[in-house]
């Protein structure tokens, strides 16, 4: 099970991000689409894996652990190479940690909730703003490779900051949902008090 196709597809989103990050270092715009390639097919093995995990009844711990970590390495390995080749810079690096910090958020969130066994199941908005990102980064990736009429660059950049307001909206989502099982009574307090020894009478208030 450990080494199911579902969870190789998911190890396969990791073993891209090196691939990844060499494009950028490769001269000429052809880089540029190699990039796009290679994000657009980790992207798809997002989708199959889950599908062949419940389709062929395949789900596990490894893999519900895995999945959201390769979803998030991928996603942040692109924003870092896009801030330090300038195609993200100025206010829009604002945007691209608002992202950031928000996804280290969620995930200390899902860490300290499984502890406490309770599931925070992704929300559609949440859902909404991972594809707003992934299409913000896709054309990020493109950026000047493609004929300046297209406005990718410009497209991209809008698309970021809109996936960086969804995020903040999501991320305080979560974020309440999270404080609510924080805010509960500390575990001494919730202990029972001490039995008495069989035998021993209470006394009253004040009495020796």
């Amino acid at each position: 099970m450990l080494m199911s196709l579902p969870n190789i597809l998911t190890l396969s989103r990791i073993l891209a991000i090196p691939a990844l990050v060499a494009t950028f270092y490769w001269p000429g715009h052809t880089s540029n689409w190699v990039a796009l390639a290679i994000f657009v097919i980790a992207g798809l093995t997002d989708f199959f894996d889950g599908w062949l995990a419940r389709r062929w009844g395949m789900l596990s711990s490894f893999g519900r652990f895995l999945d959201p970590i390769a979803d998030k390495l991928l996603v942040a390995a692109a924003l870092m190479m896009l801030v330090a080749q300038g195609r993200i810079a100025g206010l829009s690096l604002l945007a691209a940690i608002v992202i950031l910090c928000r996804e280290i958020l969620v995930a200390g969130l899902r860490e300290f909730l499984a502890e406490l066994r309770v599931a925070m199941p992704v929300s559609r908005l949440a859902k909404w703003k991972t594809t707003v990102q992934i299409v913000a980064l896709c054309f990020l990736l493109v950026f000047d490779a493609a004929p300046p009429a297209w406005l990718i660059p410009e497209i991209g950049l809008v698309l970021l900051w809109a996936a960086a307001l969804l995020t903040l909206v999501t991320g305080y989502d979560y974020l309440r949902a999270g404080l609510r099982h924080m805010s509960g009574a500390p575990e001494s307090a919730r202990k029972p008090p001490p039995r008495k020894p069989n035998g021993a009478a209470d006394q009253p208030a004040g009495s020796r």
